[in-house]
This record gives structure tokens, C-alpha cells and sequence, in this order.
């Protein structure tokens, strides 16, 4: 992490954003909103495996690499890849059909999170990204209320998705 310092200024440049820059005004991993717990980070997510190993892996320049040191990627994607080793996303074009891609974050909420969790701030687009993170947690009242304790095998593509928006699916 020395690499990514409080005041430095990220320059993007991926197969999905060119000419893009931000500021880290937060130390990373730290003053979060308080209304946002998240209960894995990236660097978790990315070793447990989600979005098919095939997510970020056109601009891990970005990032720091002690992220991407046990990540499960892919060239293409790979369901093997996904910690419950099932498909449980929508495509891209469905996202930006339904309007749920927030510029500057092209790729969508998992982006943002990586980019708030390095540091980065943007009110507005925080506290939208934030709501969206906190309705998603009635997935896990769904596998709660249907599963035994300790059951991974039940409804797996809903723990796919708790675990590809930053909540811990090992209940």
C-alpha cells in the first residue's frame, strides 16, 4: 500500500475509461460513511472469487497489486472462478439498460467500492452507491429465512451476489 497515498491523484486508463483522474482524500480501508459496514473488502472479495474471475483485470494498475497477489482471475470469463462457482450477475448492457451505471464508475457498484475503499469521495455519487448497498442486504433476510446455518450448498446464487456486494456469505 505505500504506492497509494493519502493526496495522491489516481490516473485511469483502461479498455473502459481513458483521461480520468481522482484524489484520495481517505486513508484506505478507513472513515467510511457511517451508514456503510461493509463486511469484506476487495482484496477478500477478490480472493474468494466473484464475477467469474473476469472483473478489473484490464486496470489493476490502478489498485494496489498486494489486491490482485491471491485474486482469482481468469482471461475469460469462468464460473470455477466464483466462490460458489455459479453465475449470479447480470450483463453489463442489463446494468446500463436499467441505469444502474454511475459515471465515473463504468464497470458498475464493485468499481465504486474499490475506488471509495482506496479513498476516493464523491458525495453525491457516495451516498447513492451506499443505498444501493444497503437494499441489497434483504438477499441475506432470503437465505437466512430458506436456509439451514451452515448450509453454503442453499441458494448459492443469492450467496454469490451477497459476496459481489461486500457482505460475508459463510452463515
Amino acid at each position: 500500500m505505500s504506492s497509494f497515498n493519502l493526496g495522491d491523484v489516481i490516473y485511469v486508463k483502461d479498455k473502459m475509461q481513458q483521461d480520468y483522474a481522482y484524489q484520495l482524500v481517505e486513508p484506505c480501508g478507513k472513515n467510511f460513511a457511517p451508514d456503510f459496514m461493509s463486511e469484506l473488502t476487495p482484496v477478500e472479495m477478490l480472493k474468494l472469487g466473484v464475477f467469474e474471475g473476469k472483473y478489473l483485470n484490464d486496470c489493476q494498475n490502478e489498485f494496489p497489486s498486494s489486491w490482485f497477489v491471491e485474486a482469482r482471475l481468469s482471461d475469460v470469463p469462468d464460473l470455477s472462478q466464483n466462490c460458489f462457482s455459479v453465475k449470479s450477475r447480470l450483463p453489463l448492457s442489463e446494468w446500463k439498460k436499467h441505469g444502474w451505471i454511475l459515471e465515473p464508475d463504468p464497470r458498475g457498484w464493485f468499481q465504486w467500492y474499490c475506488r471509495y475503499y482506496l479513498g476516493r469521495r464523491l458525495p453525491e455519487i457516495d451516498a447513492i452507491q451506499i443505498k444501493r448497498w444497503r437494499s441489497f442486504k434483504r438477499h441475506r433476510a432470503q437465505v437466512v429465512k430458506n436456509c439451514f446455518i451452515g448450509d453454503l450448498t442453499c441458494r448459492p446464487r443469492q450467496r454469490q451476489a451477497l459476496l459481489q456486494w461486500a457482505y460475508n456469505p459463510f452463515f
